[in-house]
């Protein structure tokens, strides 16, 4: 199975990369994590000709901006498009004219799945819990080939978090703030709440990503959070635009 990291960064693209948005190629799906701005390179990676799963965390901007590229898109197997409550309205709202294509008039079939808190089987399993964040957000507990990838992404230090991630092969979540930042009125996650949450959850591997684009301004920034705790957590990710990791 492979992961790729589409885009990396949180709230606006900048030179270190497009706002969220992650690929995990399995043997049946081809199934993306949010649809910032790096949704636009998955045809780069997939040939599209397998049945598609698109999971959408939440509602804010750098989260759905790359929608409206859904267009350039050829998914003859479908797209299936997951998250919250109220979704449907939202998206269809959103991806709709004047500002681009809507949705129903794709080349593809796309249709909504609303999730509920819990588990589900979609046909993989899933499991969705609402993390801490200003406005609902979902993370996500994926099993594929035999494997568990989770996927938490603007949320503080929460128990459903660890809940997610327990017994991950993979743990991703996201890293908002810089070693020591904290933001409690806008909960996101630094790197050693991140850390906490892969501990507690005994996931194999942690990832970052969704690094503030106003926080961590270039590459560089990232790469020494590498350098200081990849010790403390062998096999630590810290991702990059492009990125793939195989699992």
């Amino acid at each position: 199975m492979k992961i790729t990291f589409l885009g990396t960064n949180g709230w606006y693209d900048t030179r270190t990369g497009n706002t969220s948005s992650i690929l995990i190629q399995s043997e049946d799906y081809d199934i993306i994590l949010d649809a910032g701005n790096g949704l636009a390179k998955a045809d780069r990676y997939i040939p599209q000709d397998k049945p598609a799963f698109l999971f959408i965390s939440h509602f804010h901007i750098d989260h759905i901006v790359g929608l409206h590229t859904l267009v350039k898109f050829r998914f003859p197997k479908g797209l299936v498009i997951c998250g919250q409550p109220g979704t449907t309205g939202v998206l269809n709202a959103f991806v709709a004219e004047p500002f681009t294509v809507p949705i129903a008039q794709l080349s593809y079939p796309v249709t909504f799945l609303e999730l509920d808190e819990g588990e589900h089987a979609i046909p993989f399993p899933v499991e969705s819990r609402l993390l801490v964040h200003p406005v609902p957000c979902f993370g996500y507990r994926l099993s594929l080939d035999g494997k568990i990838i989770t996927y938490c992404t603007d949320t503080g230090y929460c128990t459903n978090a660890v809940l997610l991630g327990r017994n991950s092969d993979l743990l991703i979540t996201e890293c908002g703030l810089k070693p020591g930042q904290e933001s409690p009125g806008w909960p996101h996650l630094n790197p050693e709440t991140a850390l906490k949450i892969g501990k507690e959850a005994h996931a194999k591997r942690l990832a970052l990503t969704h690094f503030g684009a106003e926080v961590y301004r270039s590459l560089e920034d990232r790469a020494e959070v590498q350098e200081q705790f990849q010790k403390v957590c062998p096999g630590l990710t810290v991702a990059t635009d492009d990125l793939t990791v195989e699992i």
